[in-house]
Formats: structure tokens, C-alpha cells, sequence
């Protein structure tokens, strides 16, 4: 990001506090409408379920310097059999493959919590991610879409990196973010982000990892995330920020997904 970065207040929580159950959370949640769901069920090797997932494909760095190039081969994303979505970053000649998973066009959310509990990989330079853009990115461009990452990791995945990215009135864009030290790659977790009129809040299983609000916003920053979003999963290999592939970095690289859920809570 350019200089013109903000950082707002953020909120960390240690991992003791996912593990608690919360059977307030769970009770409130009962009543909620259900937007969309997909638990991953089907054979072995198909493709997830066409109503909501589509494929972003190509290659050319993605704004990021990246090194993959993204397929709708099964080789990179299908469903395993056993009630989840695999997405894997492969060696491929010279470079890599992988899967950008995208809900464009296909299904989006205005306000609502939206959450994936995902088992991230690890290795340097992976840089799995769940996320979320503005549908009118074609149109306007970013940052003027607006960005909302729910979570993403680089290389050894020990640390939690969740982002808003929006842009200010000179065209420059903004981020702010909530982060945590722990390792991400262990396990499956809930990964989740709650969006209402004016404010984004992040959160990993039962706790809460940042909140922001356009009040918190300085001047000349833009809020642009009032409007719907679509839903992005990937695995990307190498770029800016995570640097090029370690040497004894294990392929396939593999993200496993067990379910995405959107709600109107």
C-alpha cells in the first residue's frame, strides 16, 4: 500500500479465546435467514456447485506481482468427496497454478455476516485468502470497489491479517486492518466478517479480531463498502508481499474449505 496507509484501532484477541464455546452466539444465530450455504458435498473431482461459484482465470501478476496463473482445471479446485473444496497451488514448468474461486455474477451481499471455515496451507510464498470486492470492481475500478479480507496469510501462515481497502478523494487508496500473531495453518477455523450500515467487524471462531466504522475514518477517506459484495477464495503463489517460493516449500499447496455460509444477521 502507498504511504498514505491509515491505521485505525484495532482489536486482537489470543487464540484461548476461539476455542470458548458460546452458546449466547449460538442462540442468537438461530434466527437468521439464511442467504446462501455450500458445504462442499458432491463426488469426488467435480466442480462446486455452479449457482455460486465461478472461476477468475488467467495469469499477468494480478496487481500483486504474482507468480501463479489461475485455471478452472480440477487439478487445482474441485471437491474432494468428503465435504470440502480443495484449492491447491501447483508447479507447473517454469511457474504455478492455481484457483481463484469468485461468486460475481452469481450471488452478492449488501449487509449480512458472511463465514468460511477453512484449513489454510503453509510455505513461503503462499498467500491463501478469503475475501470479499465490491460488484461494481469492472465498472469503477479498485480501490474504488472496495476491498474486505476476511483472512489472509503469507508464507508460514503465524499470523492472522484481516483488511479494508477503500479509496480517498485524490484517487490514492487506504487500508486498515486487524492482525494477530498465531499460527493459521494448524487447523480449520471460522473466519468470518459481519458488515451493517457504517461498520465492518472481523472475527476467527467465537472472537472478535477487529472492528472499524466510517466515523473512525480520516478526512479524504472514502467509505464505499455500503453496497454489495461478492465472495472470492484463492491460493496465490509469490508476489509483493509474500515474496518469491522457498526452496522447501511442499506442493501442492492446498486450502481446504468445508463450508461458506452467508447470513442477514
Amino acid at each position: 500500500m502507498s504511504a498514505a496507509t491509515v491505521f485505525l484501532a484495532l482489536v486482537c484477541i489470543g487464540v484461548t479465546g476461539w476455542y470458548a464455546s458460546s452458546d449466547v452466539a449460538q442462540a442468537s444465530r438461530k434466527a437468521e435467514s439464511v442467504l446462501m450455504f455450500d458445504d462442499f458435498v458432491g463426488p469426488a473431482g467435480t466442480a462446486p456447485d455452479p449457482r455460486y461459484w465461478g472461476h477468475a482465470v488467467g495469469g499477468g501478476g494480478w496487481g500483486n506481482d504474482e507468480a501463479q496463473v489461475y485455471t478452472d482445471d480440477p487439478v487445482n479446485s474441485r471437491l474432494d468427496g468428503e465435504g470440502n473444496l480443495v484449492i491447491e497451488a501447483r508447479p507447473d514448468g517454469s511457474g504455478y497454478t492455481s484457483a481463484r474461486l469468485v461468486t460475481l455474477d452469481r450471488f452478492a451481499f449488501q449487509y449480512g455476516r458472511a463465514e468460511a471455515r477453512i484449513k489454510l496451507p503453509s510455505g513461503q510464498g503462499l498467500h491463501p485468502a478469503f475475501w470479499l470486492m465490491g460488484t461494481d470492481v469492472n465498472r469503477v475500478g479498485w480501490p474504488q470497489s472496495g476491498e474486505i479480507d476476511v483472512i489472509e496469510t503469507i508464507n508460514d501462515a503465524s499470523f492472522y491479517h484481516s483488511a479494508l481497502h477503500g479509496p480517498s478523494a485524490d484517487g490514492t487508496p487506504w487500508e486498515v486492518k486487524a492482525e494477530g500473531s498465531e499460527n493459521m495453518s494448524e487447523d480449520f477455523h471460522d473466519y468470518w466478517v459481519k458488515r451493517s450500515p457504517d461498520r465492518v467487524t472481523f472475527g476467527i471462531d467465537d472472537a472478535v479480531t477487529g472492528e472499524f466504522s466510517r466515523a473512525d475514518l480520516a478526512p479524504g477517506q472514502e467509505w464505499v463498502f455500503d453496497k454489495p459484495f461478492s465472495l472470492l477464495l484463492n491460493v496465490a503463489v509469490g508476489g509483493r508481499w509474500p515474496g518469491d517460493v522457498g526452496a522447501d516449500t511442499t506442493f501442492p499447496a492446498t486450502m481446504l474449505v468445508d463450508w461458506v455460509r452467508v447470513t442477514d444477521e
